[in-house]
């Protein structure tokens, strides 16, 4: 068998099994966007303001969880109320409250009653 013809053989075998794993790698990270399924917390210094806001919506409670760049919205809040309601707060990047939601449901979006 001819030394250089399998070379070329296993060259082109090489590189079309590297464009086969960058395709892949390249769709599969295209389709997961941004998000990597974890929720990541709000950094210290933008937890003060968002902490505040969320709680000055819900009228007090404890603040359980928080989340940055979620699918909806730039920061949200999770406020347990005294009765033991959660209550996710969404908030804007100036920490306006775009919507609201209690225990699954839909109870406001998309304006402040300020």
């Amino acid at each position: 068998m001819n030394p250089k013809l399998n070379r070329k053989r296993i060259a082109i075998v090489i590189a079309g099994a590297a464009v086969v794993t960058a395709g892949t790698v390249g769709a599969a990270g295209a389709l997961s966007g941004d998000d990597d399924g974890q929720d990541h917390p709000i950094p210290a210094s933008e937890l003060e303001q968002a902490e505040k806001a969320a709680l000055e919506e819900t009228g007090g409670g404890t603040v359980t969880a928080t989340e940055i760049d979620d699918e909806e919205s730039k920061y949200e809040v999770e406020v347990t109320l005294e009765d033991g309601t959660q209550v996710d707060v969404q908030l804007d990047e100036h920490y306006h409250v775009v919507g609201t939601e209690s225990d699954g449901t839909d109870d406001r979006s998309g304006s402040d009653d300020d």
